[in-house]
């Protein structure tokens, strides 16, 4: 690798060292850091915005990517769920727009890896691999999003955005197509990751006690993958692009659910043994959740679990002379459980015959540097592994403060 190129969506400056102390600081590089100790001056910041046309790039760092460049991962995108339809679009669609128009003035590139969602399609319930026909023309409506008023936007999102759950689902599905059109001679791959483990916090909430009820079907799949997984089938898709040059635009599906399964009461399950043994420090009580697919079960358990218990410990707050917050927490939580529960109440059927196919042209020592097989994950260690992982890495909870914890809840 000569080199590696960050572009900034938020259109935020962000300067050479401010990115270098990052990679040199965050514990998720100490690997990379122990095999090559200078990695980080391998690594040069471009700033630029997704929604300003050419990617407002500067013509100096505009003429090293045209000249340097031989792949894109194309990562930057908003993924909040209910990101108003006008940014979404700006970002997740038209800046793929403007990515697409900049790779293709590049002069050595090799390979165009576009990160989508195995949700994207998720109007469908057996999802090929494959680029369904999109939920709008982009183009078109681009232009209706340029003119309209922001708040007539928001008035007509609904009717918009049809059968799809929400903005970033609706905007990642016009992506996919707008690449399709738009790809000219340019080699590319798309990946289609599910929940990403790394991304996806309920445990946190959960093994503090405060979260108590979740809508969720216990017989459905959660579709989760680990982050590293991700990463290695989007390696080994770059590397299999730029050498092999596939006639036809390949889409990886880069899911769990069809090849080992892993089910909302089994998360239940673990994550909750999990955290009784290792209990998270100042817990709010002691870790239990209850899952439910029926809308007046899971209202009844939020009144009795969540809300009351709110109003009383803000009322020891204020009685105390400190501000309340419990109340903030658990609203802000159910807005999130609410954006959640299309996903934890369904089951979808992802092929995955070409992230098989890719697997099968790696060579053993690949296989093992670029593990993707997903048949080998233990679901039980996974998600352990998961939780104490966020206690220790992202919380910064000793282990030893174990016991320390487990007699806070006694109390």
């Amino acid at each position: 690798m000569y080199g590696l190129v960050i572009l900034q969506k938020t259109g935020k400056k962000m300067c050479p060292n401010s990115v270098h102390y990052l990679f040199l600081c965050f514990k998720v590089f100490d690997r990379v850091r122990e095999d090559c100790p200078n990695f980080h001056e391998k690594i040069k910041p471009i700033n630029a915005e997704l929604t300003q046309p050419k990617l407002a790039i500067s013509a100096e760092d505009e003429e090293e990517l045209l000249t340097r460049v031989n792949i894109v991962f194309h990562c930057a995108a908003t993924v909040r769920f209910d990101e108003p339809l006008k940014h979404a679009l700006q970002l997740n669609a038209m800046g793929t727009q403007r990515l697409l128009e900049l790779a293709q003035q590049m002069q050595k590139l090799e390979a165009f890896i576009h990160i989508s969602t195995a949700y994207a399609n998720c109007v469908r319930k057996c999802i090929d691999e494959i680029i369904y026909p999109p939920p709008a023309e982009p183009k078109k409506l681009f232009d209706l999003v340029e003119w309209l008023d922001e708040s007539i936007i928001q008035d007509i999102t609904p009717k918009l955005l049809g059968d799809w759950p929400n903005t970033y689902t609706y905007t990642k599905a016009l992506s996919e197509y707008l690449i399709q059109q738009e790809k000219g001679n340019l080699n590319i791959a798309i990946i289609r990751p599910s929940i990403v483990g790394a991304s996806w916090h309920e445990p946190f909430p959960a093994g503090k006690g405060i979260l108590r009820t979740v809508i969720a079907n216990n017989e459905a799949v959660a579709d989760m993958i680990p982050v590293d997984v991700v990463i290695n089938l989007t390696l080994a898709a770059g590397w299999y692009t730029a050498v092999h040059r596939p006639k036809n635009m390949l889409v990886y599906n880069c899911t769990t659910g069809g090849i080992n399964p892993f089910f909302w009461g089994e998360m239940e399950q673990y994550v909750m043994s999990t955290f009784k043994r290792n209990p998270l420090e100042q817990a709010f009580r002691t870790p239990n959740a209850h899952l439910t697919s029926n809308y007046l079960i899971n209202q009844y358990w939020i009144t009795v679990s969540h809300k009351a218990p709110a109003i009383l410990y803000d009322l020891y707050m204020r009685l105390t002379g400190r501000k309340p917050r419990m109340m903030k927490i658990i609203n802000r939580l159910h807005k999130s459980m609410m954006l959640l529960q299309y996903f934890s109440t369904q089951s979808w059927d992802w092929s995955s015959d070409n992230m098989n196919m890719l697997m099968s042209q790696l060579n053993t020592e690949d296989k093992k540097l670029y593990n993707f097989d997903v048949r080998q994950l233990h679901w039980s260690e996974y998600i352990e592994s998961y939780c104490l992982g966020a206690k220790k890495y992202l919380l910064n909870e000793d282990m030893s403060g174990i016991p320390a914890a487990k007699q806070h809840l006694r109390k």
